[in-house]
């Protein structure tokens, strides 16, 4: 009977623990995407010295291209789930299929960010555009400097 009981409040305590610990919620997810995306935007503007007016004209735009290119990202790595979850029920040619897109992603994101550039060039100066690519890739960079600083003050 002892053991009943001290069985159930461990898995009281330990319930808490166990919910914290669960993948967040779409919309918790939602929730961060859109800071995330908010944080990038003011981080590019800055990057870029946007004037407010480029600001109103060039984020709505860049975010629609973002967008895009998260949706391709997301149906590929559907694919890729789908694929892993069959384990071994898989056919080689549903391997080559999965492995084709994962390929492709890359020219497909190309093809899209040529498509929006067209677009910003009615907006951004040349050197804008320029520093546009850069501006991205020390926005990753930050984002994996605060991810490893906040690893490190976990441990």
């Amino acid at each position: 009977m002892i053991r009943k009981v001290i069985f159930i409040l461990l898995a009281l305590l330990l319930l808490p623990i166990a919910l914290m610990a669960q993948k967040p919620t779409d919309r918790e997810r939602k929730t961060w995407m859109k800071e995330l995306q908010q944080y990038k935007n003011e981080f590019i503007s800055n990057k870029l010295e946007l004037s407010e007016e480029q600001k109103t004209a060039f984020l709505p735009i860049y975010n629609q291209m973002e967008a895009e290119i998260r949706k391709l990202n997301d149906q590929t790595m559907k694919m890729e789930r789908d694929i892993r979850k069959k384990k071994g029920e898989v056919t080689d040619l549903e391997y080559e299929k999965a492995a084709e897109a994962v390929f492709e992603l890359k020219g497909k994101e190309s093809k899209i960010e040529l498509r929006y550039f067209k677009e910003f060039k009615t907006v951004l100066s040349p050197k804008q555009l320029l520093m546009l690519k850069k501006a991205e890739r020390d926005f990753s960079r930050e984002l994996m400097k605060k991810h490893h600083e906040k690893k490190g003050r976990k441990k």
